[in-house]
């Protein structure tokens, strides 16, 4: 079973509809005791950095997940999922992270338009199961007001947008996308489908 784990954010219902479209089973839940179980874990969302963290600990998840990665369990960052698994941000304020990827989130600097909304290249840094049958410099959607930056270890991926960020990373079984795969039609599809069958 995948887990896509409802932490009080949005966009939680176009990830269930694309991993279901690509014939698994998938279910959004808060519930400790269903993600403790869950063979996959995805972290979506679009919300304030803070608030979710918060959400999180306040939910009682922080603990379960770790026990969940601790043991294995592939965990796949979406967007704002993918941002929460960095040490820090700086979005309205200072916060840590979950610290599961070194590395810090900052806003776009006021040269660009902010948020960075719609298609862009990502180009691979690293070579990754997740990337299977992808190209290099494939397109896909962003919706974001900030960026995260990681040391070269830890990234699989870069775009550029006013400077060069990390657009995908990886620690151990911990993957995070600062795109939003559920809305980047074929290429998007492919790569939910790799997190599922080949992590």
């Amino acid at each position: 079973m995948i887990a896509i784990v409802n932490y009080g954010v949005g966009n939680l219902a176009s990830v269930e509809k694309a991993i279901k479209k690509l014939g698994f089973s998938a279910e959004i839940t808060d519930s400790p005791e269903k993600i403790a179980r869950a063979d996959r874990i995805i972290f979506p969302g679009v919300g304030a950095f803070g608030a979710t963290i918060q959400n999180l600990q306040k939910a009682g998840l922080i603990s379960v997940l770790e026990k969940n990665l601790k043991n294995g369990t592939p965990l796949l960052g979406i967007c704002l999922g993918h941002q929460l698994l960095f040490t820090d941000s700086e979005e309205h304020g200072y916060f840590k992270g979950l610290n599961w990827i070194p590395g810090h989130v900052k806003r776009f600097p006021e040269t660009v338009r902010i948020p960075h909304m719609g298609w862009n290249r990502v180009e691979f840094t690293q070579t990754s199961p997740l990337f299977a049958g992808i190209s290099s410099g494939t397109f896909f959607y962003f919706a974001n007001s900030y960026y995260s930056e990681t040391d070269k270890p830890y990234r699989l991926a870069t775009t550029e947008y006013g400077l060069t960020f990390t657009s995908a990373a990886r620690n151990r079984n911990v993957y995070g996308v600062q795109f939003h795969p559920e809305k980047s039609q074929e290429a998007g599809l492919q790569l939910l489908d790799n997190f599922v069958r080949k992590i």
